[in-house]
């Protein structure tokens, strides 16, 4: 959609809720992902200016419905995770010709190689207990929104690797050793799906909001403690620092207990650490299929298939003497 026409038509959506003045400024799109498009641009009232957010890309099977990710993000607000305030969402097609939701700017960086520079050894601690925080209270959610769905992990990453039908020893045996050294399942609770560095906004050492709601589904808490601790999220940070790249994972457990999260079984979260990091390697897999399938030709595409050996080498290292 020209900038223009979307332009005019937000002015139609933003007018009924911010009054009959309101003009749209400055629009201009930030990211183009293959599924989702992310603008910035100002609503002009008679009162001011007001910094906004629109993401909008077209329905499909795997991302949640921006009308269901405002009403998670509404219930992780109200158990206290730092969230934008959403001004407006929709799944429907005819306003602006795909589902988008509309949130207030939040000031902040994301970009983790900047983050990492502007902490030191106090910022990166003080960073690590907030995003614990955080998940704790992303954890305390409601769960009752219409269309939230639980997930198996395990089971979902493993057909997606079969649906290529393209595979490796290494994965096939991790997937093996999974399933055979299933822990117990722990209570459902309300999971982001995707909590990690890069998709936090962060303010001097200080995190602003969650970012990226669009895998949120119901499971085990377990999956966002472990998603945020495999290696490519530390961002090349040593192995003392394998929670996000900011401290240990053990400290970042004992921020999340005291916070009010669960408690956390070690050996439970040994086994979705191997999980985690597997379903990196999967979705590296992927990524490197769309460029090799010429779906879409990207050299950043292909570089990410390389990674597909550096996983298997961390499940590795990770399962290094087990049964």
């Amino acid at each position: 959609m020209a900038s223009e026409t979307l332009s005019a038509d937000l002015t139609g959506v933003l007018r009924p809720l911010l009054g009959p003045d309101t003009e749209v400024d400055n629009l201009r799109a930030l990211t183009g992902g293959a599924s989702r498009t992310t603008w910035a641009f100002d609503a002009v009232t008679g009162s001011g200016r007001r910094a906004l957010i629109l993401r909008t890309g077209p329905p499909d099977d795997v991302h949640a419905g921006m009308e269901l990710e405002a009403a998670v993000q509404a219930a992780a607000a109200a158990a206290g995770a730092p969230v934008p305030d959403i001004l407006v969402a929709s799944d429907s097609l005819e306003t602006l010709g795909n589902p988008f939701l509309i949130c207030g700017e939040i000031a902040g960086e994301t970009i983790v190689r900047r983050i990492q520079r502007q902490l030191d050894d106090d910022g990166r601690a003080n960073l690590l207990r907030q995003c614990a925080r955080a998940l704790a209270a992303i954890h305390r959610g409601t769960i009752d929104a219409p269309g939230l769905a639980e997930q198996d992990q395990m089971d979902q990453w493993h057909q997606r690797l079969d649906e290529m039908g393209d595979t490796t020893a290494t994965f096939e045996w991790s997937f093996r050793w999974l399933a055979a050294h299933r822990p117990p399942p722990s209570p459902l609770r309300l999971v982001h799906g995707d909590f990690r560095m890069g998709n936090l906004i962060v303010e001097g050492s200080d995190l602003a909001a969650v970012l990226d709601w669009e895998l949120v589904h119901v499971g085990e808490i377990y999956e966002d403690l472990a998603w945020f601790c495999i290696r490519a999220w530390r961002f090349g940070a040593p192995p003392s620092m394998a929670a996000g790249g900011l401290g240990s994972i053990d400290d970042f457990v004992v921020a999340y207990q005291d916070a009010g999260g669960a408690m956390v079984d070690r050996a439970t979260l040994r086994w979705w650490l191997v999980l985690a990091t597997l379903r990196w390697g999967v979705i590296c897999r992927f990524q490197a299929e769309r460029h090799l399938s010429g779906q879409t030709r990207s050299v950043e595409l292909a570089a990410i298939g390389r990674r597909v050996c550096e996983t298997e080498w961390d499940v590795l290292d990770l399962l290094e003497g087990a049964s």
